[in-house]
């Protein structure tokens, strides 16, 4: 289906992997319009051969954990389920920074997935301030056995040197697509030190990546825009992994086969112009 990374002993995760915030209602607040579906692509997911598998307790909020916990546990041994903390949602479905009382959203993230440890957690950052105080925290859950990995969600270059001076980092997360390549230095630095780089949006969320250029790449080689734009993720560096979300088993089935398509050179200078 996709080839693997392994960014530590007990971490291997598809290159092409399922992010769940969709599985929750509109702007990831509430139930889904339809629990059986939501079920449904999880299990086609894992089915497929996805084992990165990207989550919160704060998406839905709990909603989402919860539909995995149903679809999925007792889960595969080589499934790894990746979580985020340092938001919580309003009663009007804001988003709300929260860097604080990690621990306890730790321990929500595992009761509402049925797990005694988590393969990995990413602190979401807001804004430029220092990240010692809360990846503090986390590395202290890490020593006590409740997460095995760390990573990083939105974070600055500036703010990743900082985390792995306190813990080891596996990951960051921020946004990065055809069209917005701010971190392509970051990505370049992290490759080079065996750190992964996990796109959020990587179609451009609100705002659809959208080019004539993309268009014609994808008509000549019987492609979807969306697949060739993931197509070019994974050719853009070796520690890029994938988490399209979806709430319907055929989009899942058509990101997933972006995994397989092969962008000749010519296709891939065309894009990279459009940065």
């Amino acid at each position: 289906m996709t080839d693997t990374l392994t960014l530590a002993p007990d971490l291997t995760l598809s290159r092409m992997g399922y992010g769940a915030m969709q599985l929750a209602g509109p702007n990831a607040f509430g139930p889904p319009r339809d629990r059986a579906e939501a079920v449904r692509v999880l299990r086609t997911a894992v089915d497929l051969g996805i084992t990165h598998l990207d989550t919160s307790d704060y998406y839905g909020p709990v909603v989402t954990n919860e539909i995995i916990r149903e679809a999925l546990h007792p889960y595969a041994p080589e499934l790894r389920i990746v979580t985020k903390v340092g938001f919580t949602r309003g009663p009007d479905g804001s988003w709300d920074p929260h860097p604080h009382h990690l621990r306890d959203q730790v321990h929500a993230n595992l009761d509402h997935l049925g797990l005694d440890v988590l393969d990995a957690v990413n602190l979401r950052v807001e804004g430029p301030a220092s990240v010692a105080g809360p990846f503090g925290e986390l590395a202290d859950l890490r020593r006590e056995g409740l997460i095995r990995h760390l990573g990083l969600s939105n974070a600055t270059a500036a703010q990743v040197a900082e985390a792995r001076e306190i813990a080891p980092v596996v990951f960051v997360q921020n946004l990065y697509n055809l069209a917005d390549r701010r971190d392509d230095t970051l990505i370049d630095t992290l490759a080079a030190d065996g750190i992964g780089y996990v796109p959020f949006w990587p179609l451009g969320g609100w705002n659809p990546v959208r080019s004539a250029t993309l268009d014609k790449v994808a008509a000549d080689l019987g492609a979807t825009p969306k697949q060739v734009a993931l197509a070019w993720l994974l050719h853009r560096s070796p520690n890029i992994l994938l988490i399209p979300g979806t709430s319907t088993v055929p989009h899942l089935t058509e990101n997933i086969a972006a995994a397989t398509l092969h962008l000749p050179t010519e296709a891939l200078t065309r894009l990279g112009d459009l940065g």
